[in-house]
């Protein structure tokens, strides 16, 4: 079977994830293939909608296949990695603005490369199992695909605790952090799917939205706003510390145990407020094309994907080793290797 099964019925386009044994991690054949679809679709008038879903209970998709590129990087090869984002942020950025009706279906676990395949979309649906979360600086890599706009408009310093610790959303989380807009029970997906594609039309969409479940970050926004507000990742921790509820003690384990390269990159990139999606997946570029050679990426892969030991032995012991000018080079701009982004 294919990795994504790519069709027109009745009248949507459909791109179903087909990787549910690998969670339906991305790979840069798969960004390649939905991306040259959705250019066909975009001039044919039969397709009047397009559902993007994936097969299996688990996951709409857990990510980019990061074993390929730790494969890659190890063998001198960072340049697979480089390409693979490239084409991964364009389509990212061309699902944001695409012409007609994308709906999104985001079951189970969305992480990484399943936020920007499926949350910059017009319509996100989500439903009971979901679980998003950008969990980057825990690879050593820094929330990208668009994650950092994402997290940056969330409320209050709710972008910096999910984008710094990697915490989860459930459905009710993710609708009030602006990373989805609906919640369908899942046991009516298949209907509201057949009805989208019988009609081409987003009633059967509109027709089965539920009151989503309630927002549970909404009830520590208080003091995660107090305590993210510090001015930096080691003065995050220190508030943390601070704070024996559960929410603060495990946030504070993630900061202990995360890249602090790639944290102290993620809070200078979130708080740095970028304007627009395309701003933002520059920026990322920047960070990514660097970190997969110079920073801890192929470190922290192999030490929670490949050896699975989870001792990764990063380049800073602690955040406050990070300096600015080592944040500022990692993200200042790549002179001929800049991401240049198209629509």
């Amino acid at each position: 079977m294919a990795d994504v099964d790519i069709r027109v019925e009745g009248h949507a386009g459909r791109i179903t994830l087909n990787r549910p044994q690998a969670l339906n991690a991305l790979t840069h054949d798969i960004c390649t293939q939905i991306s040259d679809a959705l250019h066909r679709w975009v001039t044919d008038d039969a397709v009047a909608l397009v559902i993007l879903d994936a097969v299996g209970t688990r996951a709409f998709c857990a990510g980019g296949d990061i074993a390929q590129i730790h494969a890659a990087g190890s063998a001198g090869d960072f340049d697979t990695a480089r390409a693979f984002w490239r084409d991964e942020y364009a389509l990212n950025l061309y699902l944001s603005t695409y012409p007609k009706p994308i709906v999104s279906m985001m079951q189970g676990y969305v992480m990484g490369g399943g936020v920007g395949l499926g949350c910059h979309v017009r319509h996100r649906v989500v439903g009971e199992s979901t679980r998003i979360s950008m969990p980057e600086c825990a690879i050593g890599l820094i929330p990208d695909v668009g994650g950092t706009y994402l997290l940056a408009r969330a409320p209050g310093q709710m972008g910096l605790y999910l984008g710094l610790t990697g915490a989860r959303m459930g459905p009710g989380d993710a609708i009030w952090c602006g990373f989805a807009d609906h919640f369908i029970p899942e046991i009516a997906w298949p209907g509201v799917t057949a009805a989208l594609c019988e009609t081409g039309r987003l009633d059967a969409l509109y027709a089965r939205l539920t009151v989503p479940p309630h927002a549970q970050l909404g009830d520590i926004a208080r003091t995660v706003d107090a305590a993210f507000s510090a001015a930096s990742v080691t003065e995050v921790m220190a508030e943390l510390d601070l704070n024996a509820e559960d929410w603060a003690v495990t946030a504070h384990k993630a900061l202990q145990h995360n890249s602090p390269l790639s944290t102290s990159l993620t809070r200078a990139m979130i708080t740095a407020r970028p304007t627009t999606l395309a701003a933002a997946l520059r920026q990322e570029y920047r960070a990514t094309h660097r970190l997969v050679k110079e920073g801890d990426l192929l470190e922290g892969i192999r030490a929670q994907i490949i050896e699975k030991d989870r001792s990764p032995r990063w380049r800073h012991g602690a955040p406050y080793n990070v300096t600015e000018a080592e944040v500022d080079a990692v993200l200042a701009p790549l002179g001929p290797d800049e991401l240049v982004l198209t629509v």
